[in-house]
C-alpha cells in the first residue's frame, strides 16, 4: 500500500494535508460521525451514492489470510458516486475523463485520527471536480 507522506497546509476550513495523490482533511470527531456527514453532504448536493466500499473492514478481516498482522486502519469507507451535470461537462472536454468516474470521498480513522479526502484529479477540466469533492467535504467538516 502506499505511502502517505503528507505536507501540512493551511487552508480555511483548518489542517488540510496534501499527499501525491490524496487531499486530506482531519475530522473532529469520530469515525461514526465522519461517515454520517459525508453521507449527508453528498445526498444534500442532490446525488446518490452509488456504493460505499467498506475497505478498512476488507483490510481488517483478510490481514491474516495475506500474512500479515498489521493494521492499516482502525476504520475506512470509500463513498463513491457521480453528478450527472458535472461528469457530462468533464467527458464533453475530453471523453476519456470517463477514467475518473465515479468520483469518491474517503473516511479514514488510522491511529486515533480520523481524516476525510479525496484522490487528486489532473490539471484541466477534472479540477472542477476536484472543486466539487472539496466543496462536498467542507460541507461535511461543517463549514
Amino acid at each position: 500500500m502506499k505511502r502517505f507522506l503528507l505536507a501540512a497546509c493551511l487552508s480555511a476550513a483548518g489542517t488540510l494535508a496534501v499527499a501525491e495523490d490524496a487531499t486530506t482533511y482531519p475530522f473532529d470527531g469520530s469515525f461514526d460521525d465522519a461517515t454520517f456527514s459525508v453521507e449527508n453532504a453528498i445526498v444534500g448536493k442532490g446525488l446518490v451514492i452509488d456504493y460505499v466500499s467498506h475497505t478498512g473492514e476488507m483490510l481488517n478481516r483478510t490481514a491474516a489470510d495475506v500474512g500479515s498482522d498489521v493494521e492499516i486502519f482502525a476504520a475506512a469507507d470509500i463513498f463513491l458516486f457521480c453528478s450527472a451535470a458535472l461528469s457530462r461537462e468533464v467527458m464533453e472536454a475530453d471523453p476519456m475523463n470517463i477514467a475518473h468516474c465515479p468520483y469518491g470521498i474517503f473516511v479514514a480513522e488510522k491511529d486515533g485520527e480520523v481524516l476525510i479526502g479525496h484522490r487528486n484529479y489532473p490539471d484541466g477540466e477534472m479540477q472542477k471536480v476536484q472543486s466539487f469533492l472539496d466543496e462536498i467535504i467542507q460541507q461535511a467538516l461543517g463549514g
